[in-house]
Order: structure tokens, then C-alpha cells, then sequence
């Protein structure tokens, strides 16, 4: 059995502000031991529980936050920007499940870090659906055949999974009290949590299906200003709207509809705020 791990940090146990997900801050260094520690424990597990082959993409901003010196040494490591399927990097139809560890929920909902790829987005859709990292990703695990069996984060996070995914397990490390606040367990406390919800999440695999992708998807990503859905709109194929900062995608897959997702977002950083 072969799994896959996409791991982001913001919602890794402890993580509340900028200063444990952002390099240039005092706390980065300790956010990174803190995510590594969880990653470990469920790649353990899951070697333990009988997979033969883990491959660990790291997911969050420049994508090179674990400590590869510390993770088990039977895993693989995907690390690094510029990837051209960014969180999702590395997956295919050879896997048997997928896991999302330290992740977080939409842009403009309650939890603990929100957002949706940059802080521009307001909410981004498939098909009016209205979806965040967690959703896209799944998306794309579908397109493939692939369960997400796990999802760990708050507990905003957690129900967010649920309501895409019936029968996914769920690993509540923190519980939100505002979007820069958590009641959080401890390292210990979070590592035994995972090491039982990895269990748990891999014996019930069977009962997960994939989230399967809508055929021709039409990827819409609403900015919070006009500007960035300007930029976004240098994108060829793109419609901008006259009325709202909305750009809309028509995508043949959702393969491509992920990768204009990463153009069009990345587009968008480059609004000036005076």
C-alpha cells in the first residue's frame, strides 16, 4: 500500500499566528520542528500499519519547511518551489489513499489561519461550488481514483472535510477561538491523536470514496479587489466581470483547472496596495 501526505502549517497543533508559518518571523523555527513531529507521526504509523511506500509533499508557502534530517528515514520527500502542481505535487493513480496534515480552512470562513492560497481570494469555485485548498486538492486526489482518508487541522477544518467527504476520518489538533487563537494540544498530546486517527483513517479506507471531479469544470475565483482580478485576467482564455473583481476559467479538466488556479493566484499577488 502506497500513501500520500500533502502537509501545510497552519493548521499543525500550536501554529495561531504569522510568527510560526512565516519564515522571516521568530517563531518559524519552532513551527517547523513542531510540523516535522506531526508529519513523523503519521508516516510511522502508517509504516506500521502496513504501507510499504511514503511520499511527503511539503505544502506550504516556498514549500521547504521540513526538516528532511528529521523525518523517518524511509520517506520520500517532495520539497521545493516552483512545482507545477503545487500542493498536490507527486500524486497520481498509484496511491491507495491520501492524507492532509496541517491543513486549513476556505477564505472568509471561521478558523484558524483561513485562507485560500493567497489572501486575496475572497472564495474560489468549481461549478458554484464554493471550495478551499482542502476541496481543489480532493478534487484533484479524485481525478485520480484517490481517497483522501485523513484530514488533520482545527476543528473548523475538520467539519469543512466532512461536509466533502462522507466517512473521512478527522484529527482536531486545535479548536478555534478567532482566527489568530486555539485551544491546542500539546506535541504529545497531538502525536498519540494522529498516531489514532492514522489508524483508524486506514482501516476504514474502503469506506471512502474519491472526490470525483466535474467533467469540464468551470474554475470562477473571486478577488478581494479589482485589481487582483485584472492581473488575474492577463491569463488567456479568462472572463473577467464588470460588476465584481471575478474571473471565470473554462477548464477541459480539473487538472488544468488547478493549474490556472496557480496562475491566476500567483498573478493576483502582483496588486500594489497604496
Amino acid at each position: 500500500m502506497k500513501l500520500y501526505i500533502s502537509i501545510d502549517m497552519e493548521g499543525i497543533t500550536g501554529l495561531v499566528d504569522n510568527t510560526f508559518v512565516d519564515s522571516r518571523q521568530y517563531n518559524y523555527t519552532r513551527g517547523q520542528h513542531i510540523m516535522t513531529d506531526e508529519a513523523n507521526h503519521v508516516i510511522g504509523t502508517a509504516f506500521d500499519e502496513g504501507c510499504k511506500e511514503v511520499i511527503v509533499n511539503d505544502s506550504h508557502s516556498k514549500m521547504n519547511n521540513l526538516l528532511i534530517e528529521k523525518l523517518h528515514p524511509e520517506t520520500q520527500l517532495i520539497s521545493g518551489d516552483v512545482k507545477p502542481f503545487s500542493m498536490v505535487q507527486g500524486l497520481d493513480a498509484s496511491f491507495a489513499g491520501a492524507a492532509f496534515l496541517g491543513y486549513h480552512t476556505r477564505a472568509a470562513t471561521k478558523g484558524v489561519l483561513s485562507h485560500t492560497m493567497i489572501f486575496g481570494v475572497r472564495n474560489m469555485y468549481i461549478n458554484e461550488r464554493v471550495i478551499g485548498e482542502l476541496g481543489f486538492n480532493a478534487y484533484v486526489a479524485g481525478h485520480y481514483g484517490v481517497p483522501v482518508l485523513l484530514v488533520a487541522g482545527d476543528d473548523e477544518t475538520a467539519l469543512e472535510a466532512e461536509e466533502l467527504i462522507p466517512g473521512i476520518t478527522t484529527a482536531i489538533v486545535k479548536k478555534r477561538i478567532s482566527r489568530t487563537s486555539a485551544v491546542c494540544l500539546t506535541p504529545e498530546k497531538s502525536g498519540q491523536l494522529l498516531r489514532e486517527k492514522t489508524k483508524e483513517a486506514l482501516a476504514n479506507r474502503s469506506r471512502v470514496k474519491p472526490l470525483v471531479p466535474p467533467d469540464q469544470p468551470v474554475l470562477k475565483i473571486e478577488f478581494a479587489n479589482y485589481g487582483q482580478a485584472e492581473w488575474a485576467h492577463l491569463m488567456p482564455g479568462t472572463t473577467i466581470d464588470d460588476n465584481s473583481p471575478t474571473v471565470t476559467f473554462q477548464a477541459k479538466d480539473i487538472l488544468e483547472a488547478y493549474r490556472a488556479m496557480l496562475v491566476m493566484t500567483e498573478l493576483a499577488m502582483r496588486t500594489a496596495f497604496c
